[in-house]
């Protein structure tokens, strides 16, 4: 894959991820995914967003997004969920009967080098993944389905990419990804830290106030007495 700079021109990008409380499914029928792609659409007009990948699945969506000014993020997001939540509210009449969501979103950023790639591919090959279609382009609600089926109207909707796409980018969404791969960008969910190169990360870290997301989770100490009690 082709290689760049390592700041992004224009903002950092992030990795987004949001999951129904409990796992609830959030999207039951082909009418729930549309409305909340509509939603997204809406969104984009009053908080302007560059988006680079999406996916959403039955109980939780990812999106790969490109802020360009500090806050934008942060008002993007809490427009969609905010208009998310009470549009699916009203559709079931069920407001103000619980939560949708599991909480706030989580997200992490990313170093706009292969890293880049590594996190889009594994946002767009999620339906692959999981057993849903057998190639990941059939999966109708997601960014690489839009940019390859889409009317001129739906791929509107996607950013250009802060590093060049592949030409081969279909085929390489389709390939496995290394169980290394996968398990670093759920580290990066878990945690919230960065996904980069170690000084990249570290660096970032440091700038964001993220230091506490790259150390090892705490394990609370185990309590003598309670051992005793166990032998």
């Amino acid at each position: 894959m082709p290689r760049s700079a390592r700041v992004a021109p224009g903002g950092m990008v992030f990795h987004v991820l949001n999951r129904g409380v409990g796992r609830m499914r959030l999207f039951d029928k082909e009418g729930d995914y549309e409305a909340f792609e509509r939603i997204v659409e809406e969104t984009q007009e009053t908080r302007p967003m560059r988006i680079c990948a999406y996916c959403l699945m039955p109980n939780h969506w990812h999106f790969v997004l490109w802020p360009e000014h500090d806050g934008d993020l942060a008002a993007f997001m809490q427009r969609l969920s905010i208009t998310h939540v009470r549009r699916w509210q009203e559709h079931r009449g069920q407001v103000g009967l619980g939560h949708l969501y599991q909480g706030r979103y989580k997200s992490f950023p990313v170093e706009t080098d292969e890293y880049f790639y590594h996190v889009t591919r594994y946002v767009e090959r999620n339906a692959l993944r999981a057993g849903l279609v057998a190639s990941a382009e059939q999966w109708r609600w997601s960014s690489l389905w839009r940019r390859i089926h889409g009317s001129r109207e739906q791929v509107a909707c996607l950013s250009r990419w802060p590093l060049p796409q592949p030409r081969n980018w279909e085929s390489l969404v389709n390939q496995p990804q290394s169980e290394g791969e996968i398990e670093a960008i759920r580290r990066c969910i878990r945690r919230g830290q960065p996904y980069g190169c170690q000084t990249w990360v570290e660096r970032t870290a440091s700038q964001l106030g993220l230091e506490s997301t790259l150390r090892a989770p705490h394990r609370p100490r185990r309590n003598p007495r309670s051992v005793t009690d166990q032998t």
